[in-house]
C-alpha cells in the first residue's frame, strides 16, 4: 500500500468516526474509562419496567445473511477500486492464491484509525448480515469470522493480516451487537408519521444490515397495534450528556505546568440492567463517547462494555454481588498519546445500601487483552504503533447520598507486551475521579479530576513515557427512558 493510500485510508477512518460519533448523540435523543467498564448498579434510579426480549424468534433467512454478508465485502471494494482506485484492491488469481497459503500471514501497517476502528466497524456489518436475518448472537458469530477472512484472502492484494481478522472479527461482534440492538430500540413501532420516520432513517444509519432487512421485510413505517406491545424490548435505557471545558497537560510537568483548556462532550448511554437477563449476551451494554478539543482528533473516546454471561451473588436485599464476563471495545485517542484494545473481563459488581438514602458501589474487574495496539515513536516498518497482548484489571467505588450528591473513584491499568513491532512492553494507567451534585430533577454540575499515563519500556530503545493530566468541569444532562 503506497503512502497517498494509507493517507486516504486514514482520513476516510478519520471522517468515519466523526459521522458515527454525532449519530449516537443524535439516537439518544430522538429515542428519549480508559478501559470499558460499569458499576452494577447506576446510583441514579431508572424506572423498573418489565423486560421483554429485544429478539423475539424469528425466521432464519440463511441465503438473504449470506447474500447480505457478500454485499459488506463487495460494496467497498468496488469504491475502493472504481473510485478511489486504491492500490490493494487490484486483485487477480494469483494474489488470491498467495494469500490462501497459511504461510502468507503478516502483520500490516495501516494507520491506526483504520486498523482500531475502521476494522471493527465493518466486522460489524458481516455480523449483522445474520444477526439481522433471525440468527442469535452466538450464531452470528461464526460469521464475522468468515466474512473477515474472506476479506483478508480475496478482497486485497496484501497478504492476510492477523491483527485485521481480529479487530474485524472480535471488534465487529461487539460493535455489531451494540448497534443491532440500538438500532431496534430507538425505532417505536406504534409511533406513526415524522417522528416514526426519524427514527426509521436513524436506526438505519445505526446499523445499515437491520435497517435494509426492515425494508425487505415490510416493517419499515408499519404501525403494530398496542396488542403486540409484550413483543417490544422494554430493556431499561440511561443517558448522560455532559458539555464543558477541560485544563489538561500533554507533557510529565503536571497539570499547572503549560496546561491548556478546550471544550469537551460527552454521551454515556446504559442499556438494560446488569442484574436482568444475566444469561443474554449484551443485555447490559455500556457506551462512552466524548470528544472535544486538545490538539489531537476531535474523537478522544469510544469504548463499549458488553455481558457476556452473568450469575447473581447477592447476599440479601441491602447487599447486592454479580459477577459478570463481558467483552469490551476501547479506542483513545488524546494529545499525549493513542490506545486502542480489545479485552474480555471477568467483572465483580456490588452494591451496598448502608442508611436511608447512602449507597455504595464497587466495581472490580481483570482479563485478558485479545489484542492492543499502544504508540511506538521509534516505528516499526513505518508503523508508529506496536501491536501486543496482555492483561487488563480495574476497580471502582463510588457512593450517593439520596440520589443528589454522588462521588466516584476509578482505576484502570493494562499490560502489553509486544507480539508485533519493536522488542517492548506497556503499562498503561488511567486514575479519575468525578463529583456531581444534581441541582435539577435531570440537570447536574460535575467536576473530574483525571490522569492517563502510558509507559513504554524498549529493548533498543531509550523508555517513552506519556501523561495527560486534565481536570473537566461539565454541565450534565440526563435521561432515563
Amino acid at each position: 500500500m503506497t503512502v497517498a493510500d494509507l493517507h486516504f485510508n486514514r482520513q476516510c477512518s478519520e471522517k468515519l468516526i466523526a459521522v458515527l460519533l454525532p449519530l449516537l448523540f443524535l439516537m439518544l435523543i430522538c429515542s428519549h474509562g480508559a478501559f470499558a467498564q460499569v458499576n452494577i448498579f447506576d446510583v441514579r434510579k431508572v424506572p423498573d419496567t418489565t423486560t421483554h426480549s429485544p429478539d423475539p424468534i424469528k425466521k432464519k433467512r440463511f441465503g438473504r445473511a449470506a447474500f447480505e454478508l457478500g454485499l459488506a465485502e463487495i460494496t467497498p471494494w468496488t469504491y475502493d477500486r472504481y473510485l478511489a482506485k486504491v492500490d490493494y484492491t487490484r486483485i487477480s488469481w494469483k494474489t488470491v492464491g498467495h494469500n490462501l497459503n497459511p504461510g502468507s500471514w503478516t502483520w500490516d501497517n495501516d494507520p491506526f484509525q483504520t486498523n482500531q476502528f475502521g476494522h471493527p466497524y465493518h466486522g460489524s456489518m458481516f455480523y449483522s448480515a445474520f444477526r439481522s436475518n433471525g440468527f442469535s448472537f452466538w450464531q452470528s458469530v461464526p460469521a464475522t469470522m468468515v466474512g473477515s477472512y474472506l476479506w483478508e484472502t480475496f478482497a486485497e492484494n496484501q497478504a492476510p493480516a492477523p491483527n485485521d481478522f481480529i479487530n474485524t472479527s472480535f471488534g465487529g461482534i461487539v460493535l455489531g451487537e451494540m448497534t443491532y440492538r440500538l438500532s431496534n430500540k430507538i425505532i417505536n413501532n406504534h409511533r406513526w408519521g415524522f417522528k416514526r420516520q426519524a427514527s426509521e432513517v436513524l436506526g438505519f444509519l445505526v446499523n445499515p444490515m437491520n435497517g435494509l432487512n426492515r425494508i425487505i421485510d415490510g416493517k419499515w413505517g408499519k404501525v403494530i397495534g398496542m396488542a403486540d406491545k409484550s413483543r417490544d424490548d422494554s430493556s431499561k435505557v440511561s443517558a448522560e450528556f455532559d458539555f464543558g471545558a477541560r485544563r489538561f497537560n500533554t507533557g510529565n510537568q503536571g497539570l499547572l505546568a503549560h496546561s491548556r483548556f478546550g471544550w469537551f462532550g460527552r454521551a454515556r448511554l446504559l442499556y438494560g440492567a446488569p442484574n436482568e437477563n444475566l444469561k443474554t449476551p449484551f443485555s447490559n451494554v455500556s457506551i462512552t463517547a466524548e470528544f472535544g478539543k486538545d490538539d489531537s482528533t476531535a474523537v478522544n473516546v469510544i469504548s463499549v462494555y458488553g455481558s457476556i454471561a452473568g450469575w447473581d451473588m447477592s447476599m440479601s436485599d441491602r447487599v447486592q454481588n454479580l459477577i459478570i464476563i463481558s467483552a469490551n471495545y476501547d479506542y483513545i485517542r488524546n494529545a499525549a498519546f493513542f490506545y486502542g484494545g480489545q479485552s474480555v473481563k471477568a467483572n465483580l459488581l456490588s452494591e451496598f445500601k448502608l442508611l436511608h438514602g447512602f449507597k455504595v458501589n464497587t466495581a472490580v474487574g481483570a482479563g485478558p487483552i485479545v489484542l492492543g495496539a499502544a504508540p511506538d515513536p521509534y516505528l516499526y516498518k513505518g508503523r508508529n504503533y506496536d501491536y501486543g497482548s496482555g492483561f487488563a484489571v480495574n476497580g471502582s467505588a463510588g457512593f450517593s447520598i439520596s440520589d443528589k450528591f454522588y462521588y466516584n473513584i476509578n482505576y484502570s491499568g493494562g499490560w502489553l507486551i509486544t507480539i508485533n513491532g519493536n522488542k517492548s512492553h506497556y503499562f498503561l494507567h488511567t486514575v479519575t475521579s468525578e463529583l456531581s451534585y444534581r441541582v435539577l430533577k435531570d440537570l447536574s454540575i460535575a467536576a473530574e479530576p483525571g490522569y492517563f499515563r502510558l509507559e513504554g519500556n524498549y529493548k533498543n530503545h531509550p523508555d517513552v513515557d506519556k501523561t495527560y493530566p486534565y481536570l473537566r468541569v461539565s454541565t450534565r444532562y440526563r435521561v432515563n427512558l
